[in-house]
């Protein structure tokens, strides 16, 4: 299906490469868009600046540690507003803390994720994402 978009907030080229990586080798036709601070996720979101125009995302994939914003920002910036605030977010990240954990679901967001080290695991973690988000759940299509 390549009518689905990913919005990737992900400071980390490497992480970035790696899950475009995992998106081809699970054979997932799916747009994905890296964007790499807080500050441009939510500009992306509101169609503002160089971002205009930008199609709403499916799905977003966020990174808890950003510069300028950071993931808890972000989240509780589009879970407060109502343009955004039915579009799943799922928290990407390398923190397993159990308070980071409760803080994103304080926020209301939808799925918590620690990254796998393995590019395996990581395709797998990236292929079970894309299959229950994209392909099962039924998504607000405003």
């Amino acid at each position: 299906m390549t009518d689905r978009s990913i919005l990737l907030v992900e400071d980390n080229a490497g992480d970035v490469r790696l899950t475009r990586e995992a998106l081809r080798e699970a054979d997932l036709e799916v747009e994905l868009t890296a964007v790499p601070d807080g500050e441009q996720a939510l500009a992306f979101l509101r169609n503002e600046g160089e971002h205009a125009g930008a199609p709403r995302p499916d799905l977003i994939l966020l990174d808890l540690n950003l510069p300028k914003k950071n993931g808890l920002e972000v989240l509780e910036e589009i879970k407060r507003d109502p343009a955004l605030r039915t579009m799943p977010v799922i928290m990407l990240t390398t923190s397993s803390s159990a308070r980071d954990v409760a803080a994103c679901y304080d926020l209301g967001v939808n799925c918590y994720v620690v990254k796998p080290l393995d590019l395996d695991d990581f395709t797998g973690l990236v292929q079970a994402i894309n299959g229950f988000w994209l392909e099962v759940a039924r998504l607000p299509t405003r």
